[in-house]
């Protein structure tokens, strides 16, 4: 059985996973709008990929003997700019997400809940690899310039990709 504190947070954390999937969501369909359908894409499998971490956050605090409480969803934006900035906003939310983890993670810690510390180490490789992949399509995007050509180049590229769920 995890703590009151370690529960909050959790389902704090898991409220939070579910307004990073809604504004994918958002992303997506911003980017479908604008005739990005690669990139419309690469956000809806990323807000798919959100809505996995809220099942397993649920999953976790469930299995605990914890109880699941649900929050209000704020509304995500609408309206993201260019391509660029469109993933340059997916790093800093990101950053935002890791720093919640970090959080997360040292509260288990000082709580000496080596259930959620391990539960947690997941989330923790899981985040490193978002920052990666929205720095690596950054960088690639500011190669690309403002060549219309490599720009439509990198959007069928982001259209490739698909959700690739972790064995439960």
């Amino acid at each position: 059985m995890i703590s009151t504190k370690v529960t909050d947070a959790l389902n704090d954390h898991l409220n939070a996973e579910l307004y990073s999937s809604y504004l994918y969501l958002s992303m997506s369909a911003y980017a479908s709008h604008k005739g990005w359908r690669g990139a419309a894409n690469w956000f809806f499998v990323q807000a798919q990929e959100e809505m996995i971490h809220v099942q397993k956050m649920y999953a976790y605090i469930e299995d605990q003997g914890a109880r699941v409480i649900l929050d209000e969803i704020a509304k995500p934006p609408s309206d993201f700019g260019t391509l660029l900035e469109v993933f340059e906003g997916v790093l800093e939310h990101e950053r935002l997400v890791t720093a919640r983890i970090r959080d997360l993670m040292t509260m288990a810690l000082a709580e000496n809940d080596h259930a959620t510390e391990t539960f947690l180490q997941w989330f923790v490789t899981e985040q490193t690899e978002e920052e990666k992949s929205s720095k690596e399509a950054i960088d690639r995007l500011k190669l690309a310039g403002d060549s219309g050509l490599a720009i439509f180049m990198m959007d069928n590229e982001f259209g490739t990709r698909t959700l690739n769920p972790p064995a439960v």
